[in-house]
């Protein structure tokens, strides 16, 4: 082949610093345009984005000259600097240091939209802690 072509969906999560809720309703709109902003900007166009004031969900396509985790660094390193500079919450905000991510085809693109853009729905069945370690066991994850 003489072109490399890519196409991978991925389906990013991480919570906040002790999964304290800093993610107030006040804000979390503000916090999620700022993220997808900074996604976009680094060409990961983002299909959606939601969360819970303790989480963040978000699936966007991978630019493939870029890995994952530096992407996710960036991400919550620029969010965590732009909330305390905003003064959005009384508490110094910061991410916790990991992450989950997850590979999606695009079969199942519209599905895990559906999911990340209904998560306060979601979260009145199922706490955070439940979904993580539901995600643990059906992508055969073990925690290091």
């Amino acid at each position: 082949m003489s072109h490399s072509l890519t196409k991978i969906w991925i389906h990013a999560i991480w919570s906040t610093k002790e999964r304290f809720p800093f993610i107030i309703p006040s804000v979390e709109l503000n916090v999620h345009a700022f993220m997808q902003k900074d996604l976009e900007e680094l060409d990961c166009p983002v299909r959606a984005i939601n969360g819970m004031p303790d989480h963040v969900h978000c699936l966007f396509l991978l630019n493939p000259q870029k890995a994952i985790a530096d992407l996710i660094k960036q991400v919550k390193g620029s969010s965590s600097h732009w909330i305390n500079d905003q003064d959005l919450i009384k508490a110094k905000f910061s991410w916790q240091m990991g992450y989950a991510a997850y590979s999606v085809s695009e079969s199942s693109l519209e599905k895990v939209q559906g999911y990340i853009l209904n998560q306060k729905e979601h979260h009145c069945k199922v706490t955070f802690q439940k979904e993580y370690d539901e995600f643990i066991r059906v992508h055969g994850l073990q925690l290091q």
